[in-house]
């Protein structure tokens, strides 16, 4: 059983289309990322999970439960770090967590929480005079009361320096290890890169791409990126590299020395081979495949037929 399916969600606002039939699903244990340009509707979907957002069409189902029908269920199950939710500023942490405790009707020790998120020094002092980064910390540690089944964290390195988006990955981890699963929603790569098993690509409320990070660079990348720095480069050599049976494309970078931009299915020895075969110094070369921006940016700013 999948800790979320969704199929045919479609949500309008009047004359707006936030969600287009929209269909997923997030397997039990897996770290799920959620990624989409501002707009794309992330941020109704977690809604629309959570039963703040009722959808005009489609079905909903969390840990089982029909999302509109079982909503207190899920809700006790799982741990939330809204995004932009304002803390409350006469509120300590402890008080905080405490309320959290109650509204799931768990125990646990705020102390602990808090030493996990690296803010037990604020354990007592009052909300409204803690940073950005401080109060994100916070609701981490809300999200984390009773060792939810599902964390659905929706942008949490918002405010984080990059010690404290490292920490937040960790404990990402740490608790998919102890068989949570986690739905990541952000716009920053490099954090879902670091997480997550699959990633979800939305635009214009419609999901246009589903598959493990290498997969998704496999579907918008020709392969390998070889670059390689040599002496000399003419049009005989060019032509040679560019017939090579695993050579997609190959293109002279106007610099000095001249640099060999080469598309490689295979293995790259190939073309260092018929540099070399045909008397061309090679000087130095590296390998680069697409990364999750650039994926990204394929997916949701490129027209493309998929």
């Amino acid at each position: 059983m999948p800790a979320i399916a969704v199929d045919g969600l479609t949500k309008s606002y009047g004359q707006t289309l936030a969600l287009d039939d929209l269909s997923f699903r997030v397997e039990e244990g897996e770290v799920f990322g959620f990624l989409g340009p501002n707009g794309a509707g992330k941020s109704t979907t977690i809604n629309v999970l959570l039963d703040f957002v009722r959808p005009t069409a489609g079905q909903v189902e969390v840990l089982g439960f029909d999302a509109q029908t079982r909503s207190r269920e899920i809700r006790s199950r799982t741990g939330v770090l809204p995004e932009g939710y304002q803390t409350y500023e006469r509120l300590t942490a402890r008080q905080h967590l405490e309320f959290a405790m109650e509204s799931k009707g768990v125990e646990d020790d705020p102390e602990r929480l808090l030493e996990r998120v690296d803010l037990v020094d604020a354990l007592d002092k009052k909300a409204g005079g803690y940073s950005k980064g401080m109060a994100q910390r916070l609701m981490l540690a809300m999200a984390l009361v009773g060792e939810p089944e599902l964390l659905i964290l929706d942008e949490p390195s918002t405010g984080l320096d990059p010690n404290g988006a490292r920490e937040m990955r960790e404990i990402v981890r740490q608790e998919n290890e102890r068989g949570a699963t986690v739905f990541f929603s952000s716009h920053i790569m490099e954090q879902v890169e670091a997480v997550c098993d699959r990633v979800g690509i939305l635009r214009d409320g419609e999901m246009v791409a589903v598959d493990s990070v290498e997969g998704l660079r496999d579907s918008v990348s020709e392969g390998t990126t070889l670059r390689v720095t040599v002496d000399r480069i003419d049009d005989e050599v060019l032509q040679a590299v560019r017939s090579l049976p695993d050579v997609s494309n190959a293109a002279v970078e106007d610099e000095q020395p001249p640099t060999l931009v080469v598309q490689v299915e295979g293995s790259k020895t190939a073309v260092l081979g018929e540099l070399e075969n045909r008397g061309v110094e090679v000087h130095d070369f590296s390998t680069a495949k697409a990364s999750l921006d650039d994926v990204f940016r394929s997916y949701t700013t490129e027209v493309q037929a998929r």
